[in-house]
């Protein structure tokens, strides 16, 4: 190396950093928090997305969902022509000759605002919905305890729910809910069941539910009009997209939608809404680490300044150098492995330290963390001191011998 091994080269280049503990430090926090952020923020948005399809992969692959473009009974659309759905639909649905099929059909009727007591102890679930029994097959909500409601219940529109464990766990703790008279919405209802664990995505809380009588829902709390929603269950994962086409033509003989005519519902099997799901998780994933890469980037900016300050402290020691026969490339070198040094003590660090807070949840997501996600943030450490250290070591490199040697 013109003079000078590499082995001192190195030793130059750690005596550098370590004249300066302190400043070195600051300037390893800069890349290891610009580091461990990459990691733990693209951790979280891959982890929110897994989560999400995950949930949807639950309701398994031959249910769909119909609802109304304007997003239903409560939306404040601007299409205010638009029929939302009712019963109705949902019993059309149900026509076995015209959808072969289907094997069942049930409206979704969500109530707002709603707050279930037992004793002292009170529980505000995400969602309260109305539905007919063949609800929790098509939606794949099994029971764990108890048992389900009937359509004797629908029928007579008995107060009788089935709850979430954390509406179980909210008003009864570790006691068991069967038979438990609870106030929802100002309404005593009796709990005949608790819905099998089904776990969070993001801030959704699938656990956080009441399902009763659709009869019962809209007498006490919601009133008789429009519905949320219908949930379809196909006959099997291999008829569904006959089933979906069977949906569309009745509904659209519901709605009175000509041929060639616009359609004011939309229906969407779990295929299309994972594959829709999947690209907003990408997104999310991506947007994620472009603002932890501005962290790297200020880290970067970190590993300049120092070493532009380091330059400018060892001029003299510089000119010595370069006086007593030390090439540019050696005065090159030895700068620019300070910054790739500092630049990778930081990237490790933040390596290890991302991968640590990954294994934590995080605002109700488990984070997932991917080999790929780490290896680049490592080598996009390496490139910052590399890129940043450019500047300041030709500098230092540059310098001429009597400038250097003259310099206070």
């Amino acid at each position: 190396m013109g003079g000078l091994g590499l082995r001192e080269v190195w030793r130059f280049a750690w005596r550098g950093i370590t004249a300066n503990r302190m400043r070195s430090s600051l300037t390893v926090l800069g890349v290891l928090i610009g580091v461990s952020s990459v990691i733990v923020l693209t951790a979280v948005g891959t982890g929110s997305a897994v989560s999400v399809q995950q949930s949807i992969q639950k309701l398994g692959t031959n249910s769909i969902t119909v609802s109304a473009l304007g997003g239903g009974r409560f939306s404040r659309s601007a299409n205010s022509n638009a029929k939302q759905l009712t019963i109705l639909d949902a019993t059309a649905l149900n026509d076995p000759v015209k959808a072969p099929d289907v094997k069942s059909a049930a409206p979704v009727l969500q109530a707002q605002g709603v707050t279930c007591t037992y004793g002292n102890l009170s529980s505000s679930p995400q969602s309260v919905i109305g539905t007919w029994p063949s609800y929790f097959e098509a939606a794949n909500s099994p029971v764990s305890v108890g048992t389900y409601w009937t359509a004797d219940d629908v029928v007579a529109g008995r107060p009788v729910v089935v709850i979430g464990t954390t509406v179980a766990s909210d008003l009864f703790g570790t006691d068991s809910p069967l038979n438990q008279v609870i106030r929802c919405h100002g309404q005593s209802v009796t709990v005949v069941g608790v819905m099998k664990t089904k776990g969070t995505t993001g801030f959704q809380d699938a656990d956080s539910i009441v399902i009763a009588p659709i009869t019962f829902i809209q007498r006490s709390m919601s009133g008789y009009g429009s519905i949320s929603s219908i949930q379809v269950e196909a006959k099997s994962a291999t008829t569904t997209t006959a089933a979906m086409d069977e949906v569309t033509s009745i509904m659209d003989a519901q709605h009175k939608i000509k041929a060639g005519g616009t359609a004011d519902y939309r229906v969407l099997n779990q295929a299309s809404i994972l594959a829709s799901s999947n690209q907003s998780g990408h997104t999310l994933t991506v947007l994620l680490g472009i603002v932890a890469a501005i962290s790297l980037l200020v880290g970067g900016i970190g590993i300049t300044n120092i070493m532009l300050v380091s330059v400018t402290e060892r001029t003299r020691e510089i000119g010595i150098r370069k006086a007593i026969g030390a090439p540019k490339f050696a005065i090159l070198s030895q700068f620019l492995i300070e910054a790739m040094l500092l630049s990778l003590l930081g990237g490790l660090s933040g390596v290890l330290l991302g991968v640590g807070i990954s294994h934590f949840t995080i605002l109700g997501v488990k984070p997932v963390v991917s080999l790929s996600s780490v290896l680049l943030a490592f080598i996009v450490s390496a490139l910052i001191g590399l890129i940043f250290g450019g500047w300041p070591a030709n500098r230092a490199a540059s310098l001429r011998p009597i400038e250097a040697l003259r310099y206070e």
